[in-house]
C-alpha cells in the first residue's frame, strides 16, 4: 500500500499563491505597457511626409497594407544617389521608435529628400491605391501620364527669423536646388532701408506650386533648417466656401516682373539694378 503524501503546510501554499499572484500582475502591468507602446506608434502622426500621390491622412492609412514595395521602388530606381557609398533612399518604413505608424512609408527631408523622379516609381509599385496615381498625372494626348510636379507632399514653410537672406546675407541655396525654379520658390528683392545702399534678396514660396520635395530643406545652410517641409493641411489655411475672389476670375493678375523670373544670371547682378537701390 503506498504511502499517503504527507500533507502541505499552510502558509507554504499560501507564500506559492501570493508569488503566482504577483508574477501575474507583473506580467499584465509589462503587457500593458508593450501594448501602450505599440497602440502609440500606430497613432496617426499628423507631421508625417508621405511619399508622391498619397492619400489625405486616415483614407492612406486605411489603404496601406505595410507591404514596403513602395519603399523598395525607391531604393532600386536608377537614379538612386550615393554618399559615401552608401545609397541615399528616400523613403523609409516606419519601425519602433519613429513615432509614425509602423510599417508605413514616409521620408525626412533634411536627411533625404524626394529626388522628383520623373516616372514616381512607387507610385506604380503600391498594390492598394494608396499612394494614387491619379493625384500625380495629368491629362496630355487624351492620356493620363505621371507628373511629378502635381505631386503635393507638403509644402515649404520659410522661417523668416532664422534665415539669414532675411537678415540681409547673400543666400540663395533653396532657390537654387528647387526643380520648379521661379515657381515654387522665387526671390523678391527689395531695399535695405538699414544701409540704404543694398537689397534684400529673399526667397518666397508659392503653395500653388511647391510639390514638398523637400531639396530646400535639405539645402539650406543652417544649422536647423530656416525653410522645412510640412503637410499641407498644417502649414496652409483655409478661407471657407463663403469667400471667393472675384476679381480672379474675372482677371488673374500676374506677379510683379522683379519678383519672379529672376534667374540665377538676374540673381546675380541684382546690385547692377539701381532702381531698386534707390526707391
Amino acid at each position: 500500500m503506498a504511502k499517503d503524501k504527507p500533507p502541505t503546510p499552510r502558509g507554504e501554499t499560501r507564500r506559492k499563491f501570493l508569488v503566482r499572484t504577483m508574477q501575474a500582475i507583473g506580467i499584465s502591468i509589462v503587457g500593458g505597457v508593450v501594448w501602450g507602446a505599440f497602440v502609440k506608434e500606430n497613432t496617426y502622426d499628423p507631421l508625417v511626409i508621405r511619399p508622391p500621390g498619397a492619400l489625405p491622412g486616415d483614407e492612406f492609412l486605411k489603404k496601406c497594407i505595410k507591404c514596403g514595395l513602395c519603399v523598395e521602388a525607391c531604393a532600386n530606381r536608377p537614379s538612386v544617389p550615393y554618399e559615401g557609398g552608401k545609397k541615399k533612399v528616400t523613403l523609409r518604413l516606419a519601425t519602433p521608435g519613429d513615432n509614425k505608424p509602423l510599417g508605413t512609408p514616409y521620408f525626412i527631408p533634411r536627411d533625404v529628400p524626394c529626388y522628383m523622379c520623373e516616372d514616381i516609381p512607387c507610385v506604380p509599385a503600391c498594390p492598394t491605391g494608396a499612394l494614387e496615381p491619379d493625384l500625380v498625372s495629368t491629362l496630355k494626348d487624351g492620356q493620363k501620364k505621371l507628373d511629378i510636379t502635381k505631386a503635393r507632399m507638403g509644402v515649404a514653410v520659410i522661417d523668416q527669423k532664422n534665415c539669414i537672406a532675411y537678415w540681409g546675407l547673400r543666400c540663395d541655396a533653396c532657390y537654387r536646388v528647387c526643380p520648379l525654379l521661379d515657381k515654387a520658390i522665387y526671390i523678391e528683392v527689395y531695399r535695405n532701408p538699414r544701409t540704404g545702399k543694398h537689397a534684400f534678396m529673399v526667397p518666397k514660396v508659392d503653395p500653388d506650386h511647391c510639390t514638398g520635395c523637400g531639396l530646400c530643406e535639405h539645402a539650406c545652410v543652417t544649422e536647423k533648417a530656416a525653410i522645412f517641409v510640412l503637410p499641407r493641411d498644417i502649414a496652409l489655411g483655409r478661407a471657407g466656401k463663403h469667400y471667393m475672389k472675384g476679381w480672379e476670375e474675372q482677371q488673374p493678375q500676374e506677379a510683379p516682373e522683379r519678383i519672379r523670373g529672376l534667374g540665377h544670371e538676374s540673381v546675380e547682378n541684382y546690385l547692377n539694378t539701381e532702381d531698386l537701390l534707390n526707391e
